[in-house]
């Protein structure tokens, strides 16, 4: 096994085809989430064959992602829980899915314990729901819409490019100002998400992202951008607008799934990822009835 180390751009080539043989939905399992989010979560990755190993330290301490790949899984799993025991803790894997568990108790039968991990859940919701909002459960989602087109009737949709990402990191950084100051925080500190967010802007190509920009009285009022986890299902990495105009964020949710429906007919799913737990993030992803909450589990071995 090689050494673990921090993910760099480089690394996209050899991890890709090792979470393409994974496939899993879980927005754990993407390439982009791993390399923008290895500072907040200090996050180093291996290789053990035809398995990638990912090392975190994150609110539980050292812990491990499910050793995505192909090929045995038992040496994988005895890797991680020897580099767990080098660091004096017991192996700990956060989100597994359903498939995941199932293939740790074949492979390890009785060596792990499960806890369902419901803040860790991922939001998944057809893609044509998405883009046509039809019925009348999101018939409220329809009517902010309208709202948003009668104060801006002349909005305009544009893809992200260079060109405008300067505007993003501008919306960025007055959208993370409002919410640091109505939260008491020095508005001067970056946030490692306004960290992410930028790195993912200006290095979009590389990371294989695409994004939606919504422009209103010539300001840009909201923007969205993601990329793949599988050919089918598009993770939407960052969503920003400001909260105080009506009909925003539903107006680029929407976009995004109708460009991305357009450009890449295969895609089934959308994913917008997880709610952390947080109360008004949960609200607001239940608010579109999820036709899929994905299930994730923490597994701690036992008996070791």
């Amino acid at each position: 096994m090689e050494l673990f180390q921090s993910p760099q751009f480089e690394d996209r080539e050899w991890v890709r085809p090792l979470l393409a043989a994974e496939a899993s939905p879980a927005c754990e399992y993407n390439f982009t989430n791993i390399y923008l989010w290895s500072r907040a979560y200090p996050q180093q990755i291996a290789r053990l064959g035809g398995r990638l190993l990912v090392r975190i330290q994150g609110s539980l301490g050292l812990c491990y992602l499910y050793p995505a790949g192909s090929g045995p899984l038992a040496p994988a799993v005895d890797a991680l829980a020897a580099d767990a025991a080098a660091n004096g803790v017991p192996l700990t894997l956060v989100c597994v899915t359903e498939d995941q568990r199932a293939a740790l108790e074949a492979a390890c039968p009785g060596r792990f314990a499960f806890q369902e991990d419901r803040d860790g859940f991922d939001y998944l919701y057809d893609v044509n729901r998405l883009a046509d909002l039809p019925g009348k459960k999101l018939h409220a989602k329809r009517n902010h819409i309208r709202r948003f087109d009668e104060q801006f009737p002349d909005w305009l949709l544009e893809d992200i490019t260079p060109a405008n990402v300067p505007e993003c990191v501008e919306l960025e950084r007055q959208w993370a100002a409002i919410r640091q100051e109505e939260a008491g925080e020095d508005v001067e500190t970056v946030s490692e998400e306004t960290i992410a967010l930028i790195e993912a802007l200006y290095h979009m190509d590389k990371l294989g992202l695409e994004g939606a920009l919504i422009r209103a009285d010539g300001s840009p009022v909201a923007f969205s951008l993601g990329g793949f986890i599988t050919p089918e299902v598009f993770d939407v990495n960052f969503e920003k607008s400001f909260g105080d105009i009506q009909g925003a964020y539903p107006a680029i949710n929407r976009e995004l799934a109708r460009l991305i429906r357009s450009r890449h007919p295969q895609v089934k799913w959308f994913n917008r990822e997880d709610d952390m737990g947080l109360e008004g993030l949960r609200k607001a992803k239940l608010s579109y009835y999820p036709d899929l909450l994905l299930t994730k589990y923490t597994a701690r071995e036992v008996g070791r």
